[in-house]
């Protein structure tokens, strides 16, 4: 073939390469993708479209070979070391000029470095958060790419046209500078995370606690996807109930192991925020609630032990179902919340500039998060771009304000019936601590004062204070 044919190449042809590069394909675009095994190029090649231009190959010299400059290059395999030694293989075969674009779930950290590695060298660096996994590669993810402007520039006609569409708009936009691209889609991901949980306490509390079956849940569930529950999670969390076992005939979600796996964004995303001093609570106990659902056996052991096997206690309550629906939307909103404000803090104290209204846009269609919600956030940030923290939205405000009582209620019930519900429970407390003008951590400074000389400041004086507790009298601290 014509050695400058091909306008975008893939390396590394796994289901998440091959789908997305087959989408480039099927929008006109002429894709060439490297794998070493020969079945994986083989399969790319049978499954693209009639009237589309794929090749696929063996060697990068290949691939690169054959692309037409600048050169488009996607990277696609494990995050890590592999990418490296991806860049590394490419570097010989590359000129100034080209772009290498980095797609996985990547620490933003190592985006970073790989951006100020390759940039006196003239090559092009961009990371690229994509949500939706092996159906939105296909058809149409959600994607979140940082950093160098001039590969945004050049990649925006192939990324806009294979992104998923709302009301016309690509799920699409440049997300800031340096690594925040992939920094967006970890905070993406520890949303995720959150409403997993949130769900998943919620479908605990009508399952085990009112008796509501995988019927009545599915039922359930697909009402509350046609109102403000509208999304994508709650969409699947209503089929998964009508999924049957092939192998005993019983609903296979109650066949599952309730032992979950993690991929490491929603940690990642809590301990970043740790180290940024950003409070995402909800993010966190949902991190936890997987580490501890890992601990199968000594939970088995630590339940016999607590007298914990016997029948829970029943939730049965009238106006369950609304109050559970009115609880899972508001702890929703509330972990959006916490994201949005984590974005905000990044783009101030690490310099990202990230556009907080790209962010919530491109969420709306394609990724795992999509939520009708996201139109209201949208609305939010273009009346407000800088705004700290969305519950200082009047709209929002009032969406939370006439659903709060419902989460205390739920949260309360499960509670007194021995529930674990950290995730509503941490939702709530991150509500009712923000919202609230004075906490209790004027004793804490008190504390950290008398043991350690950290020293307060005060309500009535500015600057900062140290007493000699216990030895001096009242009014005889000194500045």
């Amino acid at each position: 073939m014509d050695n400058q044919l091909f306008d975008f190449g893939m390396v590394g042809l796994g289901v998440m390469g091959r789908n997305l590069l087959l989408n480039v394909a099927d929008h006109g675009f002429k894709a060439i993708g490297f794998d070493k095994d020969p079945v994986k190029t083989a399969d790319f090649e049978k499954s693209a479209n009639p009237g589309t231009t794929v090749k696929g190959v063996n060697t990068l010299q290949e691939m690169v070979s054959q692309l037409s400059t600048p050169r488009r290059i996607m990277i696609l395999v494990p995050a890590g070391k592999p990418v490296d030694d991806v860049i590394e293989s490419l570097l010989p075969l590359v000129n100034e000029g080209d772009i290498i674009i980095d797609g996985g779930n990547t620490f933003y950290t190592d985006t970073l470095r790989r951006y100020q590695y390759l940039q006196p060298k003239g090559i092009h660096f961009i990371g690229i958060g994509v949500s939706g996994g092996e159906e939105g590669a296909r058809f149409g993810p959600s994607m979140m790419p940082g950093g160098d402007l001039v590969a945004w520039e050049h990649l925006k006609p192939v990324l806009q046209s294979i992104a998923a569409k709302v009301n016309g708009e690509p799920c699409v936009d440049y997300m800031g500078k340096g690594a925040a691209g992939h920094f967006v889609k970890m905070v993406h991901n520890g949303i995720e995370y959150s409403i997993m949980q949130l769900i998943c306490e919620v479908y605990d509390i009508l399952h085990r606690g009112a008796g509501l079956t995988n019927e009545d849940l599915h039922q359930l569930f697909s009402q509350w996807n046609e109102g403000e529950l509208k999304s994508y999670l709650i969409e699947i969390t209503a089929d998964i109930f009508t999924q049957k076992d092939d192998k005993t005939a019983a609903h296979l979600v109650d066949m599952i192991l309730d032992k979950a796996g993690s991929k490491g964004t929603g940690k990642w995303t809590s301990q970043i925020a740790m180290d940024m001093g950003v409070a995402i609570p909800s993010i966190d106990m949902a991190v936890t609630m997987r580490n501890i659902s890992s601990l199968k056996k000594e939970r088995l052991a630590a339940a016999a032990l607590h007298q914990r096997d016997g029948q829970p206690a029943s939730l049965k309550a009238a106006n369950l179902d609304d109050d559970c629906r009115k609880a899972l939307y508001t702890a929703i909103i509330l972990s959006y919340v916490q994201g949005m404000a984590m974005l905000h803090t990044a783009s101030k104290d690490l310099g990202m500039e990230i556009p907080l209204h790209n962010a919530v846009k491109v969420w709306r269609g394609g990724c795992i998060i999509r939520s009708t919600l996201l139109e209201t956030f949208y609305s939010a940030y273009q009346k407000n771009p800088g705004t700290p923290n969305l519950l200082l939205d009047d709209t929002i405000t009032a969406l939370v304000r006439s659903n709060i009582n419902s989460l205390r209620k739920i949260v309360a019930s499960a509670a007194i019936g021995g529930y674990p519900v950290g995730a509503l429970m941490n939702a709530l407390t991150y509500y009712e601590a923000y919202t609230t003008g004075r906490l209790p951590l004027n004793l804490l400074q008190a504390q950290r004062d008398f043991f350690g000389a950290h020293t307060y400041e005060r309500i009535d004086q500015e600057g900062k204070f140290h007493t000699q507790w216990g030895k001096e009298e009242a009014g005889s601290s000194k500045q």
